[in-house]
């Protein structure tokens, strides 16, 4: 083999090792992003093509979406709006009895959120104020009370009050 051929197969030893090096790297970091953002046991939101579990809207405003996991199961339920969250607590608690259970969780994104950046809040604990939303139930999330704002209890009773 001559000199050419030998540099060429050094390159290419070169070339492979480097790869092989890089790639628990390049693992780590897919990793990493593979659930950016998401808290801790959400399913991710496939948004604009998810849709909501009651309604059967694509989710896509990502202020307004809810999702619930719980139960023996680990079940996902998604919601393009916390106004359809609350109906389905109420008309789906005989199927699926373990939504009521303490270790069930609830999220809503904060309203406050934007673009592609959806800040996660646990939906019992959130406060809640008048803000258009796509479905109608035109009540947004925020984390702290504001002036005029609901907790989950009161929210909840205001929204099946309106009967959609």
């Amino acid at each position: 083999m001559g000199l050419a051929g030998r540099r060429s197969d050094m390159r290419r030893r070169e070339f492979l090792v480097a790869g092989f090096a890089l790639t628990p790297l390049a693992a780590a970091l897919s990793a990493c992003g593979k659930n950016a953002g998401w808290p801790e046991g959400m399913a991710e939101i496939k948004w604009d093509r998810d849709t909501c579990v009651r309604c059967n809207m694509v989710i896509s405003d990502r202020r307004f979406a809810a999702e619930m996991r719980g139960g023996p199961k680990n079940t996902v339920f998604k919601f393009d709006d916390i106004g359809c969250a609350v109906f389905w607590l109420r008309d789906k608690l005989t199927n699926y009895p373990w939504m009521t259970e303490a270790d069930t969780r609830l999220w809503v994104a904060d309203v406050t959120s934007s673009g592609n950046e959806v800040r996660w809040l646990d939906a019992r604990s959130a406060h809640y104020f008048s803000k258009t939303s796509p479905m109608g139930y035109n009540l947004g999330a925020v984390a702290l009370p504001q002036a005029g704002s609901m907790a989950f209890p009161d929210m909840s009773v205001h929204i099946l009050a309106k009967g959609k």
